[in-house]
């Protein structure tokens, strides 16, 4: 049975990402991440969207981006994981079984403080891994990309980003911010205030998401 679409809204901004199967890496060398670069930047000619912020690691990538229609977020990833696949097929005819661990996962996220947050968490992960030792030196990511790529690619943030921006990204982030937005990661839920989370995840009929993981404690001594 074909697989439904992946249920989106349009004018909403998500927080899109992606690993490799049981770590398999994804991108093997400075070409394959300029590559899937270029991919993202061909794709948004199949659908219509914006592109926020992104960053590549060799085995996983994050996207922040606003669909425009209910169809476009999934018309545009799809075929950008598509293509992706047949071309590293292709490229590396001895790799085998699946590239990736599954469909990518898509977040909304509220407009505002929210996705600064959130552009942040993802633009610093090159520095928290320790491959460079300022942000902006790695190449694969909205931060650090080549200007002429970010010009093709990226769209004017909807939001405005603090005073001296490298300087905050290099900066650690607050444990507690930090932990909120891991909580959206492992859970798969909405990112922003209760309320519109709660409100953004009954449209999307994904009020599951928003509920603690593991099984509720047990009342009473114990």
């Amino acid at each position: 049975m074909p697989r439904t679409a992946r249920a989106a809204m349009g004018g909403v901004i998500y927080h899109v990402y992606n690993r490799g199967k049981n770590g398999k890496t994804l991108f093997r060398s400075s070409e394959d991440f300029q590559a899937y670069v270029e991919l993202l930047i061909e794709g948004t000619s199949m659908a219509s969207v914006e592109v926020f912020g992104f960053c590549l690691m060799p085995n996983y990538w994050h996207i922040i981006l606003r669909p425009r229609g209910k169809s476009d977020l999934s018309k545009y990833m799809s075929w950008v994981a598509n293509t992706h696949v047949k071309r590293h097929q292709a490229r590396y005819k001895r790799s085998k079984g699946s590239l990736y661990k599954g469909r990518y996962e898509s977040l909304p996220v509220q407009l505002g403080g929210d996705m600064i947050d959130l552009l942040r968490y993802i633009e610093s992960i090159p520095l928290r891994a320790r491959v460079i030792k300022h942000a902006a030196d790695w190449s694969w990511s909205s931060l650090g990309c080549d200007k002429k790529l970010g010009r093709q690619l990226l769209s004017s943030l909807p939001v405005d980003r603090p005073e001296r921006w490298k300087k905050l990204v290099n900066k650690q982030m607050d444990k507690s911010v930090r932990d909120r937005l891991e909580v959206s990661l492992k859970r798969g839920s909405p990112l922003g205030t209760d309320a519109w989370a709660a409100k953004i995840a009954t449209k999307m009929g994904i009020e599951h998401k928003l509920r603690p993981i593991g099984r509720p404690k047990a009342n009473g001594a114990g």
